[in-house]
């Protein structure tokens, strides 16, 4: 795996965790600031809703940092390739579904690193 593509693929596997830690453990505290337009009154019911949702992004960040033991390069690309995959359709769901700067917070990092990974 080229060096570009791995520094990448190490800088969303970052951001999905700091989304686990966001979801599971500061959705009630800093989720307000952060989700403006979210009524705050739904922020304690939704809690556990989040915490799940921080969960799928840490299997999300445990699928990247995996590649990173993998030895095989054609197995460590397709590995690669599938887990950025997720994350982009997610951020570009989220993109369609909740908010426009999902896209560029998940889903444009990974579409650089697939195109790295394919192209680079």
């Amino acid at each position: 795996m080229a060096l570009a593509s791995s520094i990448l693929i190490g800088f969303i596997a970052l951001i999905h965790i700091y989304i686990l830690g966001f979801e599971m453990f500061a959705w009630t505290t800093r989720g307000p600031k952060v989700f403006r337009s979210f009524p705050k009154d739904l922020f304690e019911p939704t809690k556990t809703m989040a915490a799940n949702q921080g969960l799928y992004n840490g299997f999300l960040a445990a699928g990247l940092i995996w590649t990173y033991f993998i030895d095989d390069l054609a197995w460590k690309t397709n590995v690669s390739l599938f887990f950025l995959a997720c994350i982009s359709i997610a951020g570009i769901y989220g993109a369609a579904t909740a908010s426009k700067k999902i896209f560029f917070i998940q889903a444009f990092p990974a579409l650089i690193a697939i195109g790295l990974l394919l192209f680079g």
